[in-house]
């Protein structure tokens, strides 16, 4: 055996002793590195890390169809040192804190309508803001009348924890006076203009009446912060109202659903006998808006981003984003994402700069 061949030899031998060491120590090491995710996630407030703007982030991109790789409809919406969330799908709460936005740091819910695929998290937020950060005031929620009647149900259905968390882990760390949401209903008039429900000299958020079929209590909300602008359209038909207040923006985060793919649902639907679902899915074709719709409004109201969100139906291969999308690139000239949990676009002040990162799993 030649003097490098025993080198050679040496070499395995201490790196498989090594590799049989590191595997051995396996839960050791994993235990010393969550300690450190645990550090970056606890030890800093992260809202504070974030420059100074406008964002809008997808807490939840998805609908009411199981979908393995989007959340419930959420959006979430950052403006200098706030936080907004609007709407509350199901598992957003979760995605919120896995995208380093704790809900802790919510200063305020906008609830787009009150179907319940837009406030099955609401309940979880709720209790998240006020457990989690020792929260002396019930979060405020924004939305259409009724609203109050919403937040009185989840406070209902969560007293009895409430009672169990203030006695186990006493006043101080969860205060009584700040549990469930305080009600800030307004009316929705398509007659009528905007709403004016936030008013700062930076910030001014409006509700916009949209037409969503037979919820006759729906909305849009606009928000501008130093000289740069979001509109998150809730759930709607090809809306004018919205195309009017979206006049300008920087990025409408708007709903889609494609017809064509519904029609395949449809379509199995019947040929498996079930026709209450194929019932569905004829009937929601009636109160949301294609991708081609919202490229066009997009496009007449000189939109730098189009954002889509509550995707209909599930997208589960990136293939299916070209169907989905129809011919919306030919119509809209601006840039155009079929959007995805996590996705995280940012709007510094001054400027007309759209930056994108994806914020799910930061941490790991």
């Amino acid at each position: 055996m030649t003097r490098l061949r025993v080198i050679l030899l040496a070499v395995v031998l201490v790196a498989g002793l090594v590799l049989c060491g590191l595997w051995l120590k396996r839960g050791e090491l994993a235990v010393a590195l969550m300690s450190k995710i645990y550090e970056r996630a606890m030890g800093a407030d992260p809202i504070k890390a974030l420059p100074d703007g406008l964002s809008v982030g997808l807490c939840g991109s998805g609908s009411p169809m199981p979908d393995p790789t989007r959340a419930g409809p959420c959006t979430v919406v950052v403006a200098g040192r706030q936080v907004f969330v609007v709407d509350s799908g199901t598992g957003s709460t979760k995605n919120l804190s896995l995208m380093n936005l704790p809900p802790a740091a919510v200063s305020a819910v906008f609830l787009t309508h009150f179907h319940s695929d837009h406030i099955a998290d609401l309940g979880e937020l709720l209790l998240q803001h006020w457990a989690s950060g020792a929260s002396k005031q019930p979060l405020a929620v924004y939305g259409p009348t009724g609203v109050d009647q919403v937040l009185s149900g989840f406070e209902a259905a969560y007293s009895l924890d409430r009672g169990y968390r203030i006695a186990h882990h006493g006043p101080t760390v969860v205060p009584p006076s700040g549990f469930g949401g305080e009600a800030h209903a307004f009316a929705v008039d398509k007659a009528a203009p905007d709403v004016l429900l936030i008013d700062t000299p930076d910030l001014k958020v409006y509700a916009v009446p949209v037409d969503h079929g037979v919820v006759d209590a729906a909305a849009g909300y606009v928000f501008v912060y130093k000289g740069r602008k979001v509109v998150i359209s809730g759930d709607t038909k090809a809306s004018p109202r919205l195309e009017a207040a979206a006049q300008g923006a920087d990025v409408l985060v708007h709903e889609g659903l494609a017809p064509n793919l519904v029609a395949a649902q449809r379509e199995a639907a019947l040929k498996g006998g079930r026709e209450n679902l194929a019932a569905i899915f004829h009937d929601i074709l009636t109160y949301h808006t294609t991708p081609e719709e919202a490229a066009g409004i997009a496009e007449r109201a000189h939109v730098r981003m189009l954002l889509f969100t509550h995707v209909i139906p599930p997208l589960p291969f990136k293939a299916l984003n070209g169907p989905f999308l129809g011919k919306a690139h030919e119509i809209f000239h601006g840039k155009i994402r079929v959007g995805r949990d996590g996705d995280f676009v940012t709007l510094p002040p001054g400027g007309t700069e759209i930056r994108r990162t994806n914020r799910l799993n930061v941490l790991f």
